[in-house]
């Protein structure tokens, strides 16, 4: 087997780059392979432990473990703020995740998903910090969605598990 090498600390704010660029070019694991290396040296760096998180909810369309795997990792963020949003965020992605591979036959779960990315959005909302109000547009976002969609909780009587 071959063996990964270590980065240096140094190259850390460069690799944060890097991983938000493959991100931004819909390339979610090579952003993985970075904030995973990146870890190695720096296993608190919350802005990786937060592209991370990211870069896994973009897989979750075509891996369903990348879900529980972005819980784990919201799991180690330090403020209870970024737990709550990143959280609501991961259900979302989900949600939708789900409603673009299975359509409305996934109602119940896409409704049931986005009702609890609403409660993480709710639950940020005020510990957010001045001027940031993501948990707020998070949530408008998800209400426009059920609306657009006309989701309800008797959509489907198939339901898929929360995790």
């Amino acid at each position: 087997m071959l063996a990964l090498k270590p980065m240096s600390h140094e190259s850390v704010a460069g690799a944060l780059a890097r991983a938000e660029r493959y991100r931004l070019l819909n390339e979610p694991h090579e952003a993985e392979s970075i904030c995973r290396d990146i870890l190695e040296v720096e296993p608190e760096n919350q802005q990786a432990l937060i592209m991370l998180t990211l870069a896994l909810t973009d897989q979750i369309r075509e891996d369903g473990g990348a879900f529980s795997r972005a819980l784990a990792i919201i799991r180690q963020l330090a403020a209870q703020y970024d737990r709550a949003y990143y959280t609501g965020i991961a259900w979302e992605r989900r949600a939708k995740a789900c409603y673009h591979t299975r359509g409305h036959a996934s109602g119940r779960n896409v409704y049931m998903w986005l009702m609890e990315s609403l409660k993480h959005f709710a639950e940020a909302e005020p510990m957010r910090p001045a001027g940031n109000d993501d948990a707020v547009l998070r949530w408008n976002s998800c209400v426009r969605a059920i609306e657009r969609e006309r989701l309800g909780p008797a959509d489907d009587d198939r339901e898929l598990p929360l995790e």
